[in-house]
């Protein structure tokens, strides 16, 4: 077996998470796996694997070999699809992260119309609020939320997003509604923590002095956040996004408008460049072209509905 067919092996073990998935998956017999490991094991002279009756576990050598064998897969691929012509083909298995919400707001049902679309292509969708790395985890697009740190993806912008502070209306009738960032210290906060990174501090153009305001409750999942605001439990900052429904048939009130912060860029990042192949780059081009579309992308989308004289609500 070539070098390059053992690496191949041991990021499908990696992925499947047992030797006998990556078998069936490469069409091949079980000790045909673990001889390629082994022979792999032996070249760079350090462990990949540790397997018991009951699992299979990366080592830590494992770990950071397995981020530099996709990536440099995924490069020979690309560079072997723009040869053959397959560059040009929607075929294969296309991987999409995105943070929770969104993802299953916005981007999944982008994801079910493309597949539709195209019957060869699959579809692996993982929503989640932490940061995702695309090569290392194998991800073909990611949909980033915030300032892009510098790397070597290729970013496409599609929107920005206002972070609001939203309450109910029945809150705020028990509590006040807040004029300044400094009479948040009197109210009910409601915090947020994202896996891996902590919690989400409050900050406010020209208020940076300011002492955040103490969180009577944190939560990790942006529905629970909002559920919580719309139940009375106090205030929170949110994405618009996240509050555009409940905003707009009159579970939430936008606060503090002139105390926003500046809009949150929005963009779809890739690997590759002019090498991706084509399920990436035609899934960029047409989930860009409908996520420009979405009002709430643009700063709009939280207006209430407007009342005719009758009280009727109308479509706002």
């Amino acid at each position: 077996m070539d070098h390059l067919q053992c690496i191949r092996t041991f990021v499908a073990v990696a992925e499947a998470g047992s030797l006998a998935a990556a078998a069936r998956q490469q069409e091949v017999s079980a000790p045909t796996v673990t001889r390629a490991i082994a022979l792999l094991e032996r070249r760079l002279g350090a462990p990949l694997l540790v397997r018991t009756t009951r699992s299979l576990q990366l080592t830590e050598t494992g770990e950071q070999y397995l981020g530099d064998a996709r990536r440099v897969l995924a490069e020979l691929d690309a560079a072997e699809a723009a040869v053959t012509g397959q560059r040009q083909l929607v075929q294969g298995r296309l991987a999409v992260t995105a943070p929770e919400l969104f993802g299953q707001r916005h981007i999944a049902p982008l994801l079910f119309e493309f597949l539709d679309q195209h019957p060869q292509l699959e579809a692996r969708a993982f929503f989640s609020n932490r940061l995702v790395h695309l090569i290392d985890e194998g991800f073909d697009v990611a949909l980033r939320i915030g300032q892009l740190p510098d790397s070597g993806l290729t970013a496409v912008p599609v929107g920005s997003l206002r972070v609001v502070l939203v309450a109910s209306p029945a809150y705020l009738a028990r509590a006040g509604r807040p004029r300044t960032p400094a009479e948040l210290a009197r109210h009910r906060i409601i915090g947020f923590s994202i896996e891996g990174q902590g919690r989400v501090d409050w900050q406010f153009p020209g208020h940076k002095s300011m002492r955040p305001p103490a969180e009577r409750l944190i939560v990790n999942a942006n529905g629970t956040k909002v559920a919580a605001a719309v139940a009375g439990q106090g205030i929170t900052r949110a994405l618009a996004y996240q509050v555009t429904d409940e905003v707009r048939d009159g579970r939430l009130r936008v606060l503090m408008r002139d105390c926003e912060p500046p809009p949150v860029p929005v963009h779809l990042v890739y690997p590759a460049g002019r090498l991706a192949t084509a399920k990436v780059r035609q899934f960029v081009q047409f989930a860009a072209e409908r996520l420009r579309a979405l009002p709430v992308l643009q700063g709009r989308g939280l207006e209430p509905p407007r009342r005719t004289g009758s009280g009727q609500g109308i479509p706002g």
